[in-house]
């Protein structure tokens, strides 16, 4: 049985006429019927019923016609779905990320994909800094993360998306939290809340680096998790923290200042994945990103 004999039953069968049926098939008609009888001999069954004015269903035709239309939908999506893959429109890609920077970054790229691409699903790792997404990227158990510049990893291709600033944020009865720009060097007996120091965060690195810029060794007094559970903890006056501009919108009991006594530092976030991935799913949530997602200038 050929799919090309299912074809032409089912176009006879919704035309009831063979030269419609043959037009819509972009074929003679004596070759449409010759594939009809040699379906008939195939199933040993009378599809239709013929006169020179009619052309009717048999018993045996009606109930043919539901099953054949399922063998060629089934057939259109196979080859839907072959097309799709090939252009990257089907599969699974895996992506990494942490911290609320990319709070709004995230949901941008996953909405661009679910419109562009609805054939990809999204594994979304959360709680992976910096260095433990890049990690995973570098060996293949990720297809793409949310990493912090500068990367150093040889095989890994890195496109920025996002530039942000270090801001401090106090308790809303912290003495300084009526300034404009705190200078980081009053900040040295303060106790800090912060990013695990185990895990990769480029947010405490940075935090580390900046204290020592001014002169000091931040005294760590808690570490939690992610950035709302920081700002708890900050609001509730453990200790202060440094964290970057994406979050200043993010309601809390206290208050962000700018940084002042030390070189500002700019944080840029990008995109990861293996230069020799070959998903084709990857490269088109990729696309996807550049658009949702576009490189901004530098700062």
């Amino acid at each position: 049985m050929e799919l090309r004999h299912i074809a032409g039953f089912v176009a006879v069968a919704e035309e009831l006429h063979f030269g419609r049926a043959a037009a819509r098939l972009n074929m003679a008609q004596p070759p449409l019927s010759q594939q009809i009888r040699q379906l008939e001999r195939e199933l040993g069954q009378q599809l239709f019923e013929r006169s020179t004015r009619t052309v009717r269903l048999t018993p045996a035709g009606e109930a043919f016609l539901e099953p054949a239309r399922r063998v060629l939908a089934d057939v259109e999506v196979a080859r839907l779905t072959a097309q799709a893959g090939g252009r990257g429109e089907v599969g699974r890609v895996g992506i990494a990320f942490a911290g609320a920077s990319t709070h709004e970054a995230l949901p941008r790229l996953t909405r661009a994909v679910r419109a562009a691409h609805p054939g990809i699903e999204l594994h979304l790792h959360g709680q992976l800094y910096s260095g433990e997404a890049l990690a995973k990227v570098a060996n293949g158990e990720i297809d793409l993360g949310f990493v912090r510049l500068p990367v150093r990893r040889e095989g890994v291709s890195v496109r920025v998306v996002a530039h942000e600033q270090l801001l401090l944020a106090l308790p809303a009865d912290h003495r300084l939290a009526g300034s404009g720009a705190v200078d980081l060097r009053d900040m040295a007996d303060e106790p800090f809340v912060t990013l695990p120091g185990t895990r990769g965060s480029a947010v405490r690195d940075a935090l580390v680096h900046s204290c020592l810029s001014a002169g000091f060794t931040p005294r760590i007094a808690q570490e939690a998790p992610d950035t709302h559970t920081i700002l708890a903890l900050v609001g509730a006056g453990v200790g202060v923290t440094m964290t970057v501009s994406s979050v200043r919108h993010t309601a809390f009991d206290g208050v962000f200042r700018p940084v002042a006594g030390v070189p500002p530092q700019t944080l840029s976030m990008a995109l990861a994945w293996r230069s020799d991935n070959p998903s084709a799913a990857l490269r088109a949530v990729l696309a996807a990103a550049e658009q949702a997602l576009p490189t901004p200038p530098d700062p």
